[in-house]
């Protein structure tokens, strides 16, 4: 599934610990308009669990978990 989406945005938190790539990707989601793709790309295996927890909770949308060689790249889309 993760080659038909488009993010809009990429949130490159790799590198950074728990919890810094769902605080990051909380921060760019703010600022963006409703139907905006963000794609976050982490290395912080907490993240597969915690943003698609999170989407869900704060009601947006979680389109894909996508893992990568050494990260996962994840995509959530503001409602």
């Amino acid at each position: 599934m993760s080659n038909e989406i488009k993010a809009d945005v990429t949130v490159d938190a790799r590198g950074a610990a728990c919890p810094g790539p769902l605080m990051d990707l909380i921060g760019k989601i703010k600022t963006v308009e409703s139907g905006t793709v963000v794609e976050l790309l982490t290395e912080d295996t907490g993240s597969k669990n915690d943003v698609p927890a999170w989407a869900e909770k704060a009601g947006h949308e979680l389109l894909d978990v996508v893992e990568m060689d050494d990260y996962w790249a994840i995509y959530v889309e503001k409602i």
